[in-house]
């Protein structure tokens, strides 16, 4: 097998041992084999174009459109010519599976489905790697820069994944790094020869700065040196990089656990923002269901609540997890005295609606459903085991409407401590401004119960709040001020700013998110699309347990308990109940489904259905989370261009004017020199240490192809580095830093477009940091020897014998 060869095929190797760091992102994974077939198909094809002989740039278009067609058979073969060649309409096909991957990456958690969307992103990103690290460890045999795009792929798993089996990954991918720079060998490093030194620095090198020995180890040694740095830079990177939990309303973080009980549930920041499907003109059914119950009014699915609030987000907190028991237990807090109905109702979930909670009526006492699921009982939710999801799923779920009086409420006995203490925590860095406001809201109230409806009836009807789905949306104590002080958002600012508002006051809260009851069909069951999801607040209460209440105007509807009494007699009474709350469907959702009493008493409600409701978002990451995602993009945009920076500040420094003492005369003309020995180095031409400073001008001037001043510049730096090394009083010289610059330009204007490119943005220049840190390595470990070696003497002398002498007294 030839060299190149052998080289295509580790590359291959490579970047499929990279793409291994992928696998636990996506189930199933046999996307993988069709990404190992492509990568394959593209080496082969590149093998092809190298043996014609083609142009390298020729060689990489032509794998390029090599992989174009294999996509598209593969993801478009319907919206193409004969199935096989692209048109317009195939990359708008690839524009619409990439936005759907998008959405879907943020929806699920790991792993996620294998949809098309995602297998386009993964396949389609494999492929592109895989042409990159063959374009330049093959086709332009430069293996050591091939490392970047292995690194931007195991980094970008690393990060998804949140490092689970990272270290087995990372291995995986390190080794195949590894193989690619062996591969390439001792005969490719050593092409970028042994440089011009300037003065004589260490022993082993000549007047001239050229180095006289172990001239044939320092390539291998920068080739470790690469190796070694970029494994560094792997470790460092994804530690940088956020873990990227799901979504919550199209998909979440599983569950970790064997599925046989115990583990564990943790979803960190696990709202994702559909406030763009709000504003849709279209609305997508996500569930269907038919219920039994009198009215649909308080039929919400909620899916889980948010109960811990660091100052940045609500979150759900960490939570174990067991297996689903026949009949779940009581909810928390409720008492035999509340009356409460029990409801069956039976749900189907849509084929492309896939999360990992289920949504359900609360509480739920039973719940009949197929497939891999847990109970989490503090939060009383079910969530899907080993990336099992609502997909197509039907389950029946038989559940309790409670239905406490004002009275019940208001008697309500003080909470257990431990509850009160876990569920009023607010952080230090609330704004004192939002306890102030509740107190204020709340003056004159006799209890909990009157301070609740007051702060809802304040955000639904009194406080002159505007719902307004185009507000950023947040939940950090940023996102809260703000909302107090526009009067003007959506449910996830009504619901977060009353739940934190209330935690002030001492009343345990938290917030739910789900849907809302949906609209009536005409079969008698009722839809529930995106724009029906929702998120309102649970305030507890002692021996009726944890309550809904409804701050958000115009969305969803007040519970009963919530609505004050008034004097009846009158048929037109609005306090009693209408006749489209009834169990019989009609083809529009009534104005009592819909519209909260609150707004109805002031006409805020229309005739039409409302536009639904928008699920929670949250934009207020932490200072330091966007700290540590900026340092990571960054370090990830500027790895690419550190060549770059290396060479313009050596440039600088070399060419700077320096000292006035001879001393500093000398260093600047042979930094110069060495400037130019690193510019026509860039610019492909190799230095040769056996030539003398006026051959070693020559030769630049004719392999370079330089003319006029540039020629003329270089042989003036020639004549300058012999006068100030061999000349007994070496004399000052000017315009050092104009002849290097017109040496650089007439490079540049002689050299292809490629090699310009080449030249500015991976100077072959650069090992010299590779080479200078293996001899600082190299001096370091030298000085820790003798040292050690020193002390070893020292601890040992004590202990040595000594021999007898052989004197006679």
């Amino acid at each position: 097998m030839s060299g190149r060869a052998r080289l295509a095929l580790c590359a291959f190797a490579a970047t499929m041992m990279a793409a291994g760091a992928l696998l636990p992102l996506v189930d199933p994974a046999t996307w993988i084999l069709q990404a190992a077939f492509m990568v394959a198909v593209l080496g082969g094809v590149g093998a092809l174009g190298r043996r014609v002989p083609l142009a390298r740039t020729l060689t990489v278009a032509l794998q390029a459109v090599a992989g174009l067609l294999m996509l598209t058979v593969v993801f478009a073969s319907e919206q193409a010519l004969f199935g096989l060649l692209p048109g317009p309409e195939v990359f708008q096909r690839f524009g619409e599976l990439l936005s759907q991957g998008g959405e879907e990456v943020a929806r699920y958690s790991v792993p996620a489905p294998s949809t098309n969307g995602i297998r386009l992103m993964l396949v389609g990103g494999v492929l592109v790697i895989g042409l990159a690290v063959d374009a330049l460890a093959v086709t332009f045999r430069s293996a050591a820069p091939a490392g970047l795009p292995l690194l931007a792929l195991y980094s970008v798993a690393a990060g998804l994944s949140g490092g689970d089996a990272s270290w087995l990954w990372f291995l995986l991918a390190a080794g195949g790094y590894l193989l690619l720079l062996l591969a390439e060998g001792r005969d490719r490093l050593s092409q970028w020869g042994r440089v011009f030194g300037g003065a004589p620095r260490v022993p082993g090198r000549t007047a001239a700065g050229m180095d006289t020995g172990g001239g044939a180890t320092a390539p291998v040694r920068t080739g470790r040196r690469i190796g070694v740095m970029a494994l560094g830079i792997a470790l460092v990177v994804p530690a940088a990089l956020p873990s990227l939990n799901g979504g919550l309303l199209n998909g979440t973080g599983a569950g970790s656990g064997s599925g046989l009980g115990g583990g564990t549930i943790s979803a960190v920041n696990p709202l994702v923002s559909l406030q763009d499907n709000l504003n849709q003109p279209e609305d997508r059914e996500a569930l269907r269901y038919q219920t039994n119950a009198e009215s649909t009014q308080d039929m919400y699915l909620r899916i889980m609540a948010l109960d811990d609030f660091d100052g940045t987000s609500w979150r759900f907190s960490q939570r174990g997890v067991e297996d689903v028991p026949d009949t779940l237990p009581g909810p928390p807090g409720l008492s035999g005295g509340v009356s409460t109905t029990e409801i069956k109702t039976s749900i189907s979930a849509a084929s492309w609606y896939r999360q990992n909670y289920l949504p359900m009526p609360y509480p739920a006492s039973e719940v009949d459903i197929k497939g891999r699921w847990r109970f989490e009982p503090t939060g009383r939710t079910l969530v899907g085991d080993r990336g099992e999801t609502t997909q197509n799923a039907q389950y029946q779920v038989t559940s309790l409407l409670v239905e406490p009086t004002r009275e019940q409420l208001a008697a309500a006995p003080e909470p257990p401590d431990s509850l009160v203490r876990e569920y009023t925590k607010v952080p230090d860095v609330l704004p004192d401004e939002v306890e102030a406001t509740a107190r204020e809201v709340t003056d004159g109230a006799a209890n909990d119960y009157e301070r609740a409806v007051k702060l809802q009836d304040w955000f639904a009807v009194d406080g002159g709040f505007t719902y307004d789905t185009q507000v950023a949306s947040g939940t950090g104590v940023s996102a809260i001020s703000r909302f107090l002080k526009d009067k003007e958002g959506f449910c996830v600012h009504f619901s977060f700013t009353m739940a934190a508002m209330a935690r002030t006051l001492g009343i345990p809260a938290r917030v739910a998110v789900g849907f809302t009851p949906g609209t009536p069909q005409s079969d008698g069951s009722m839809s529930v699309g995106l724009r029906d999801a929702h998120a309102w607040p649970e305030l507890y209460f002692e021996g009726v347990g944890w309550t809904r209440f409804e701050p958000t105007p115009s969305r969803g509807s007040a519970p009963d308990y919530t609505i004050p009494e008034t004097p009846s007699g009158d048929a037109s009474d609005p306090a009693q109940p209408e006749a489209s709350t009834s169990s019989a469907p009609t083809a529009q959702p009534s104005a009592s489904d819909s519209c909260p009493p609150q707004a109805a008493r002031i006409g805020d409600c229309g005739t039409t259905a409302p536009a639904g409701a928008l699920p929670p978002t949250d934009s207020g990451t932490s200072a330091g989370a966007v700290a540590a995602i900026t340092l990571g993009v960054l370090a990830v945009l500027l790895l690419p261009l550190l060549p770059l920076l290396w060479r313009v500040r050596v440039r600088g420094r070399r060419l700077g004017s320096g000292g006035r003492t001879p001393a500093d005369a000398t260093a600047r003309v042979l930094g110069a020199w060495r400037e130019i020995i690193d510019t026509a180095w860039d610019h492909g031409i190799l230095p040769d240490d056996s030539q003398t400073p006026r051959r070693t001008a020559a030769r630049i001037v004719r392999l370079g192809k330089l003319e006029g001043d540039a020629a003329d510049a270089v042989h003036r730096l020639a004549r300058a580095v012999e006068q100030v090394l061999y000349a007994p009083e070496p004399r000052p010289v000017t315009g050092l830093a104009d002849d290097a610059q017109r040496v650089r330009a007439g490079l540049g204007e002689a050299a292809g477009r490629w090699t310009r490119q080449r030249a500015l943005l991976l100077p072959r220049s650069s090992v010299r940091v590779m080479w200078g840190l293996s001899e600082r390595w190299a001096a370091l470990t030298e000085r820790w020897g003798v040292r050690r070696l020193e002390l070893g003497r020292r601890w040992a002398a004590p202990f040595r014998l000594r021999r007898p002498s052989r004197q006679r007294g």
